[in-house]
């Protein structure tokens, strides 16, 4: 089941049907059993029809966030912990990560409020004042107030590896500005934890041209969603629910940075795709 957040309200996919949900979106997403609900409101539910779907969807969706806050973990995988390792050795920082790619705790970190948050096919900026500006794509957990996993998305946690590079400690500046994360383009809510085998790609096309793409499997992180989201909930309270980005799995080479008008693509199986470009900060312009 996908859950849209669209401009009229949500939009619920089952079983190749639609239907529009008349609900407020952070207590629909954080009851309990979500999947159960859902099947419920498809069984006692008049459909849409199919024109009026692909009107809704063809038009703006909006991120499938209300008030949640977002966070992210890092280094969850050993291509992420490589490349955080190489970005830091001029700083002397890089065995930082190499330990935290290790410790029984993850890296944990606060990454945005819903409003610096795009949808698909919205923007996201680069910083002005970062050489060296990457789109890192991850899988992103919904958990409600009581700690359980409800769904799934996909998530651009932008990052300004030039200023973390310079030093570990200005993470903060190098993760959160304005629309420095997109999500979407739906919640997935599932009755079985999303596969390990499920693909996750990322495509950035430069003038038409495609200027990186590469792909992995959610299997290759380190480190169990039931694990990061314990971590996230021992002692922070969320009331409507938190989104946890899970960490990071395919990274450019050094050699590429961001450029505004590059077009991100990432896609991840079951979910779908989450499309963003790249633009500067209005007030830099």
């Amino acid at each position: 089941m996908k859950l849209y957040k669209i401009a009229k309200g949500i939009l619920l996919e089952h079983n190749n049907s639609a239907y529009i949900i008349d609900d407020e979106w952070d207590s629909l997403i954080n009851r309990d059993d979500l999947a159960g609900y859902l099947q419920s409101i498809s069984a006692d539910t008049t459909p849409i029809s199919a024109e009026v779907r692909d009107e809704h969807l063809n038009g703006k969706i909006l991120p499938p966030i209300g008030s949640q806050e977002v966070w992210a973990a890092g280094v969850t995988y050993l291509k992420s912990r490589d490349a955080r390792m190489e970005e830091s050795e001029s700083s002397g920082g890089a065995t930082l990560y190499d330990k935290v790619y290790d410790a029984p705790r993850p890296e944990l970190f606060f990454k945005a409020i819903a409003q610096r948050v795009s949808g698909t096919g919205a923007e996201v900026y680069i910083r002005k004042d970062s050489e060296w500006n990457v789109p890192e794509p991850e899988l992103t957990l919904f958990i409600n107030s009581k700690g359980n996993i409800q769904g799934y998305t996909i998530g651009n946690d932008m990052s300004s590896r030039s200023i973390e590079g310079e030093n570990a400690l200005y993470l903060p500046q190098a993760k959160i500005y304005e629309k420095s994360a997109a999500l979407g383009p739906c919640l997935l809510v599932a009755t079985e934890p999303i596969a390990g085998e499920s693909d996750i790609k990322m495509l950035i096309k430069r003038n038409g041209e495609v200027a990186y793409q590469d792909a992995t499997t959610v299997s290759r992180m380190k480190r169990s969603l039931t694990e990061l989201t314990g971590y996230l909930y021992s002692e922070c309270d969320f009331p409507v629910g938190a989104f946890l980005m899970t960490g990071t799995c395919l990274v450019p080479p050094p050699t590429f940075t961001l450029q505004p008008g590059d077009v991100v693509e990432i896609t991840i199986d079951g979910i779908g795709m989450l499309v963003n470009t790249i633009t500067l900060n209005p007030k830099h312009k």
